[in-house]
């Protein structure tokens, strides 16, 4: 606890980048939130995006997203112009053959969402994160003090808003990294926090009972043994899973990378914000509530 004001400072500074980087970037949302027609197709040879972007120019494509998908020869292409049916799709497939006719490809994947759902699932996915934080909140709670509650939650929005910012950062850093966000990653996101909060929970769990035990320590000493006592079990616990994380990471393929993405960095921040963000809090708040008491006295 004693480092605690320089991991503030850290967290306060990674996090401030990352809000820079939403406002002036924004993140890169799939077709599951945006409504509209997706392809992924697979070519036999490498292509320039510069050549697809000609070939849907000249079919008359709507402002079309285009970019590598895994390695030169897959390339998405994304369009929110809506038609009946499998409209947009024949209409991109068809430019493509005619632009392309020496160099074969396959249509991998094609996805549809109409902007209704679209508009539909975002809000879900807002109220879905939201809802998961308010029962952390009123659990942990319950099962210990309020304020036990309320440093679990700061602690799960650090964690959100790290990995958030960082999935924006880090979006097309390389022409084949791309990190949207779709269902998968709200997924991720989802049990990112429910990860988290189950190291915050054990950390409590031992500084009730050293509090039990240790009735005369003081409570920064208190929770800096809770911390020593549970530090292997957490590195041992959060450690295998960070190990399955960067193995899907590498090898999950494009379509896993978002998720695999906020679960590797979601362990990192989860495991250190259950020791320098929700303890805490918790002294913080007993530090000023002690301040208080002694003015008033």
């Amino acid at each position: 606890m004693g480092k605690r004001r320089s991991w503030y400072a850290i967290s306060g500074t990674i996090i401030l980048v990352g809000m820079i980087s939403l406002a002036m970037k924004g993140l890169d949302y799939g077709i599951d939130f945006l409504g509209g027609t997706e392809i992924i197709v697979r070519f036999d040879n490498p292509v320039q995006i510069g050549e697809v972007r000609d070939a849907m120019t000249k079919i008359g494509l709507n402002k079309p997203e285009i970019k590598s998908f895994g390695s030169d020869r897959d390339i998405l292409v994304r369009t929110t112009e809506q038609a009946t049916g499998t409209t947009t799709g024949d209409k991109i497939r068809q430019g493509l053959d005619a632009s392309f006719p020496n160099n074969s490809h396959i249509v991998t994947k094609e996805d549809k969402i109409g902007p209704k759902v679209g508009a539909e699932l975002r809000r879900d996915a807002f109220w879905a994160v939201f809802w998961s934080l308010v029962a952390i909140c009123i659990y942990v709670a319950f099962r210990f003090k309020w304020i036990y509650g309320v440093g679990a939650v700061v602690a799960l929005f650090h964690d959100v808003l790290v990995t958030l910012g960082l999935v924006s950062i880090l979006d097309g850093f390389t022409p084949n990294f791309n990190l949207e966000i779709n269902q998968n990653m709200i997924a991720a996101f989802l049990t990112l926090v429910g990860l988290s909060v189950n190291d915050t929970v054990v950390i409590f769990d031992r500084i009730r009972e050293n509090q039990k035990i240790f009735k005369t320590m003081g409570l920064f000493e208190l929770i800096n043994k809770s911390l020593n006592e549970t530090l292997s079990r957490t590195i041992i616990t959060s450690g295998t899973i960070f190990i399955v994380t960067i193995v899907l990471f590498s090898l999950g393929g494009e379509v896993l990378r978002g998720f695999s993405f906020v679960l590797t960095i979601g362990i990192i921040t989860g495991t250190y914000s259950s020791i320098y963000i929700a303890s805490a809090v918790v002294l913080e708040w007993s530090n000023r509530a002690k301040k208080q008491a002694k003015l008033i006295d």
